[in-house]
């Protein structure tokens, strides 16, 4: 079987897998107990703590809450830091941020949303001139999780800080983390991610934020996280994040330079006549979004599947929206045949160049025959 739907999730590290089964069977004691186990397991927690935060920005500048999922941390940096005014985001952000715009409607908070460019990224003139003197919270989107369009959160965070400094800024970090070599600057606040998406567990995500920024907590109950987010703590998660994220950053820059060279060996054997490529070229290497010309993007998810290929066709996390197409492919400007047949195919550095072959053959296959049939 050929995975690439790395977007969605990651086959988890085996051997940062054995490395965090203590913290299963021998270090399973709660970190918040009172007895030596107990306590020398939040020391060690503490520790984990900066190894995270160190591979994207200064320990001694930015704390970590730690949620069950990149979800959980967007929801807690929507909700607690967007409470007053107006909240501004873009249209092309992950449903995590996305659908709590609705709620902060019915709240009485004003959403207003900035239009993307054609390749996915934010229009940065556009949002900036929705920020004015009631905003309380902007969030933009690290790398668009359906194109892989980067946008360059340090540039636009101190934009908007310049309009207005009392804005906080949020950015959705799930599919740059551990993938794209950055630091954030420290006009950026909050800094959502999610274990599962670089080779750790489902079940497991953070907030990385300012450490003199006040929000309110999102979870109530013992305390946890600093009071921010109650809570036994999931050390077992929370542990192979570290092992999974540390492994990622000693390779992040030879990764990113081979998953490069399989995005574009995949542009290359897809047939022009088939597909049209919608992920712009200087974005992640790690995504890769086409449209097949006339054939339903769904069905040929499910033909694929049969011939030993799993691919996406959007964002795995929308797959329940009762929405015929992709909000965020109809504001790239996306329309005709080709919104009907969208593909993302995600990569990850154990994928081989031998399997990008396959893949694109299987592709092309599927996609001639089925226009045949329908002709």
């Amino acid at each position: 079987m050929i995975y690439l739907d790395n977007a969605a999730t990651t086959r988890p590290y085996a051997d940062c897998l054995e490395k965090a089964k203590e913290y299963l069977i021998d270090k399973f004691y709660n970190p918040s107990a009172l007895y030596a186990e107990g306590y020398n397991l939040h020391r060690e927690l503490s520790e984990t703590r900066k190894k995270i935060i160190s591979h994207v920005a200064n320990v001694n500048d930015f704390g970590i809450i730690f949620t069950s999922c990149g979800t959980e941390a967007d929801n807690h940096a929507l909700f607690c830091g967007g409470r007053r005014g107006n909240v501004v985001t873009t249209l092309g952000e992950h449903s995590a941020v996305y659908s709590c715009t609705a709620r902060l409607k019915e709240l009485g908070v004003e959403v207003r949303f900035a239009e993307l460019n054609a390749d996915g990224s934010v229009n940065v003139k556009n949002l900036l001139g929705l920020v004015d003197a009631n905003t309380s919270l902007v969030s933009v989107i690290h790398v668009n999780n359906e194109t892989g369009a980067v946008n360059d959160i340090n540039a636009i965070s101190r934009a908007v800080k310049v309009k207005n400094a009392r804005t906080l800024f949020h950015s959705d970090g799930v599919q740059s983390f551990g993938k794209l070599p950055f630091r954030l600057a420290q006009t950026v606040d909050m800094y959502s991610l999610s274990a599962h998406k670089i080779g750790a567990l489902k079940g497991t995500g953070a907030l990385i934020k300012r450490k003199n920024l006040v929000i309110a907590p999102y979870i109530y109950g013992g305390g946890q996280e600093e009071g921010l987010r109650s809570g036994t703590e999931n050390v077992f998660g929370i542990k192979m994040l570290e092992f999974a994220a540390q492994k990622k950053y000693e390779n992040i820059s030879s990764d990113l330079e081979y998953v490069g060279g399989l995005n574009s060996l995949m542009r290359t054997l897809l047939d022009g006549g088939l597909f049209k490529i919608i992920s712009p070229e200087n974005g992640s290497p790690y995504i890769l979004t086409v449209g097949a010309y006339g054939v339903r993007g769904e069905t040929i998810l499910h033909e694929v599947n049969d011939k030993g290929l799993i691919i996406g066709t959007g964002s795995a996390c929308s797959s329940n929206s009762k929405l015929r197409h992709s909000r965020v492919m109809e504001a790239c400007s996306v329309g005709g045949e080709l919104i009907d047949g969208i593909l993302r195919l995600s990569f990850c550095p154990e994928n081989t160049q031998e399997e990008i072959h396959a893949a694109a053959e299987i592709l092309n296959f599927t996609v001639r025959n089925r226009r045949d049939i329908m002709a």
